[in-house]
């Protein structure tokens, strides 16, 4: 397979008609994400209510591979729960770097990026998004646990 075979027109199309979310005027945590080998950068900000996402932002600058994984979260993510949330990035990962399965349900558009499981140049700024949702879940967690013990 080429490199170009990997954007597909539904790659394509899912990166280009995504909807920007933006910026949180006010997120429980913010997540700021690079890939070195390629520079995509992504930031996402978040608000979890009782393990639910209830709302989300982002601003990304990445190759259409990155723009596909952000899109389908961006669509997909309010209203997942953090543990669901969770268990769809362990699959994209397993999906890219050990042969696994692609997300099902709402996250099943997240199987058109399979191919670049690949081109390992392209996992980081695939996964980017997820690896950022998850360390914003992760800030807003700890903060709760530091409140709860205070």
């Amino acid at each position: 397979m080429e490199l170009s075979d990997l954007y597909s027109q539904k790659i394509l199309d899912l990166a280009g008609n995504a909807r920007q979310p933006g910026r949180l005027a006010q997120p429980g945590a913010s997540s700021r994400k690079v890939s070195r080998v390629c520079g995509s950068v992504i930031e996402v900000d978040l608000i979890v209510r009782d393990g639910v996402i209830v709302d989300y932002g982002h601003e990304i600058s990445a190759c259409a591979l990155g723009q596909t994984s952000a899109a389908v979260v961006a669509r997909e993510i309010v209203g997942t729960p953090v543990g669901e949330f969770r268990q769809v990035r362990e699959q994209m990962h397993a999906m890219l770097k050990s042969d696994g399965t692609p997300p099902e349900g709402k996250w099943s558009d997240l199987g058109y990026l399979e191919p670049v499981r690949e081109y390992r140049a392209r996992h980081m700024s695939t996964l980017l998004v997820f690896d950022a949702v998850v360390d914003a879940i992760e800030k807003i967690e700890s903060a709760e646990s530091v409140a709860a013990a205070g």
